[in-house]
């Protein structure tokens, strides 16, 4: 921001405030204990006031340093932003390399600090979330088919206080396609109880002419909820099976 456009900013909004409190610029500058003719000096745009003076200014006034100085909201913002995105890729990593990135971060800061710190304390104190590792056997579709891979097996770190207790699910199979969405994503992990029969309205996993979907039973057809994608309609001539009923949705943040 140009000094003159900050200054100008400053001004406006120190004789805003003031005027709210129905007060002369003398009487301000004597409560923030500057002389009235450096009070003139920022409403004139001869000079611009300090951090401090900002400061005194807002506490007497009850309000943010960014109420007057915008520059102060800038900042922040900018702070934020980093922040935001640093925090955005941390949760998308599993807990061994999350803790990777905090010994990494803390070595940076113990350089710049000149400080040492033990790697087992460091970790205590930036301790993550508990993960536990399950066997994910199955690909199911949320789109227009997929074809059931009979070898396909993989391990998953999820966070264990989001998913439901052993003794209430099966098997776990991952989402392809997005004939599901919002609810169901691309992506996502269904936590499946396995039964031959899912009441109307519940959504299950269904095994159509050798495909396996993810969908909403109705009476005569199975939905998908994302309208842009069609139901499969159910005929005596289709191969139908019902593999299980979805208990619970498991997507990272």
């Amino acid at each position: 921001m140009e000094n003159k456009e900050r200054m100008k900013i400053i001004a406006n909004n120190i004789t805003y405030f003031r005027k709210q409190k129905g007060i002369t610029q003398k009487e301000l500058a004597k409560k923030i204990g500057i002389q009235p003719s450096t009070l003139s000096d920022y409403i004139n745009l001869r000079s611009a006031p300090s951090f401090g003076i900002i400061q005194k200014l807002a506490d007497y006034f009850e309000i943010n340093k960014s109420d007057i100085d915008t520059t102060f909201k800038e900042k922040d913002d900018a702070v934020s932003s980093t922040k935001s995105e640093i925090q955005q890729i941390y949760d998308q990593l599993y807990e061994p390399r999350q803790i990777k990135v905090i010994d990494f971060a803390q070595d940076q800061l113990d350089e710049q600090t000149g400080k040492s710190i033990d790697v087992t304390e460091k970790r205590t104190m930036y301790k993550v979330r508990k993960r536990i590792r399950l066997p994910a056997p199955g690909k199911v579709s949320a789109g227009s088919g997929y074809w059931q891979e009979d070898d396909y097996d993989t391990m998953v770190d999820f966070y264990a206080d989001e998913i439901p207790n052993s003794s209430d699910y099966d098997t776990i199979a991952i989402v392809v396609g997005h004939s599901m969405e919002p609810k169901i994503k691309n992506g996502d992990f269904l936590f499946i109880k396995l039964t031959n029969q899912v009441d109307l309205n519940k959504i299950g996993i269904f095994k159509v002419n050798g495909e396996n979907y993810v969908k909403k039973l109705r009476s005569n057809y199975l939905e998908s909820l994302n309208k842009e994608y069609n139901d499969i309609q159910l005929s005596a001539n289709d191969d139908i099976r019902t593999i299980g009923e979805v208990v619970d949705i498991y997507r990272e943040n």
